[in-house]
């Protein structure tokens, strides 16, 4: 009995470390597979811009700085890199997009010697026809309140204010440029569950985690189009 009890014991260890060993293997094959999709985006990112005449600029030392404090940007910085800058037209309208990257402090890291892990944040905007105050539309978060985010603006559309989380120091601007059509729109678009949008200034933004592709870069603007075609001219001018 005592001997069958070891030979079981040493086949389950045997079973666990090969098992390790397997996904060790498998981690290290996706990790060099998403490497080189990244590395495939990034090429066709700029001969997307080269064909269609946008500037490409794979580093932009110092240009992300002035979007402090938009979506995943730090609330300040100096000589933040853009990454795979990118300007240009897009449906009539002049946009901006880029990868801006930092080390998170709470990723940690597998061993001494080793950095911490890369994280990389995407960010797009295009111009608007005027100029308006601090305006955010997302999704309400658990932590919001924790978070000191205080309490979000209610527009009265009951379907609406449940989706969605609005901050703004404006709130007259905000039912401005939030119509029932725009509510209407970002109820029913499914876009509008995993991309932000901020106005500063105008500009209208949106970002995600993770890196660039000439799919999302056309993805994004087409949906901050999709949103600014929504909203009357006027609406800016009255801001």
């Amino acid at each position: 009995m005592e001997q069958l009890v070891g030979i079981l014991v040493k086949v389950l260890l045997f079973a666990f470390v090969v098992g390790m060993f397997t996904l060790v293997i498998r981690a290290f094959i996706r990790s060099g597979q998403e490497d080189k999709r990244m590395r495939r985006d990034w090429e066709e990112l700029a001969q997307v811009a080269a064909a269609r005449g946008w500037t490409h600029e794979r580093r932009a030392p110092g240009l992300a700085t002035e979007f402090c404090g938009v979506g995943p940007m730090p609330g300040s910085g100096d000589n933040l890199t853009a990454w795979h800058y990118v300007t240009g037209e897009f449906r009539g309208r002049s946009f901006k997009c880029f990868e801006y990257r930092y080390s998170n402090p709470l990723s940690g890291s597998t061993g001494a010697g080793e950095s911490k892990k890369l994280t990389i944040e995407s960010v797009f905007l295009v111009s608007v026809p005027g100029s308006g105050p601090y305006l955010q539309v997302g999704r309400p978060g658990k932590f919001d309140t924790v978070m000191g985010r205080g309490a979000k603006t209610l527009l009265g559309l009951p379907a609406f204010d449940a989706a969605f989380r609005v901050d703004t120091e404006d709130e007259t601007f905000a039912r401005t440029i939030l119509s029932d059509e725009v509510q209407a729109f970002l109820l029913a678009d499914e876009r509008a569950k995993k991309n932000p949008l901020r106005v500063r200034h105008d500009e209208l933004f949106t970002w995600y985690t993770g890196t660039l592709s000439p799919q999302a870069l056309e993805d994004r603007l087409h949906y901050l189009c999709d949103v600014l075609d929504r909203i009357p001219a006027q609406a800016w001018a009255a801001a």
